[in-house]
């Protein structure tokens, strides 16, 4: 395979997965956030009519509604574009890895951000952002094991090229095996370092894949 035809590959892949995380957010606000809004709107309707029944109770129970359809909308954002994207990338990064750590118990995540980080471009972030998530996918079980995954994630610089290092320890061999040859990791790669301009750099020792990124 050319490198023009691995190219085209590695995009329409990357293409793909961005397009179905679009189309589910987009199905989460049809069947979730505006139904609520349409409860929020029906409810407030009903409260000029009646509003001389109005309880401590129903009022409690409408500001709860609205807090939960707020807490939607900012998880929402964050999942499209985090506020601190244009600001700072390790917030950015931990606020990414902060759904995983709440979702999924099996996974222990060991999180290393540096205090300052370069200004960077916010589409550069974004595609950081983007591409640690779909490793994380890739390779990682969303299902509980018996014995739990130990995730190191570490942000640094060496001179003026940024540096994100993935290491991930899988507790037997045929787990490892199994994650760390999915053949989306080229698509991935290729992905990469075409949007980026960037390298990648992939070992396996003992039982830790071990994934560089350079930018």
């Amino acid at each position: 395979m050319t490198s023009d035809q691995r190219i085209q590959q590695a995009l329409q892949w990357w293409f793909y997965r961005e397009f179905w995380k679009l189309f589910l957010e987009s199905e989460k606000i049809r069947d979730d956030l505006l139904q609520e809004s349409f409860i929020i709107r029906r409810n407030l309707d009903l409260l000029t009519r009646d509003n001389l029944s109005l309880s401590v109770t129903k009022i409690q129970a409408h500001i709860k509604t609205i807090d939960n359809f707020h807490h939607s909308l900012v998880q929402l954002s964050d999942r499209l574009c985090p506020i601190s994207i244009q600001d700072s990338l390790p917030l950015s990064i931990e606020c990414l890895l902060e759904s995983w750590i709440n979702s999924y118990f099996h996974l222990d995540f060991q999180i290393n951000m540096p205090v300052y980080w370069r200004i960077e471009q916010p589409e550069h972030s974004w595609i950081i952002l983007r591409v640690l998530e779909e490793l994380l996918r890739i390779t990682l079980p969303e299902s509980e094991i018996l014995l739990p995954i130990d995730i190191q994630i570490t942000l640094k610089e060496i001179g003026s090229i940024g540096l994100l290092a993935v290491k991930i320890s899988y507790p037997d061999i045929s787990t490892l095996i199994f994650y760390s040859h999915v053949p989306e990791l080229e698509y991935l790669y290729d992905s990469f370092k075409f949007l980026m301009a960037g390298k990648c750099s992939y070992c396996n020792k003992h039982l830790m894949s071990i994934w560089h990124f350079y930018w």
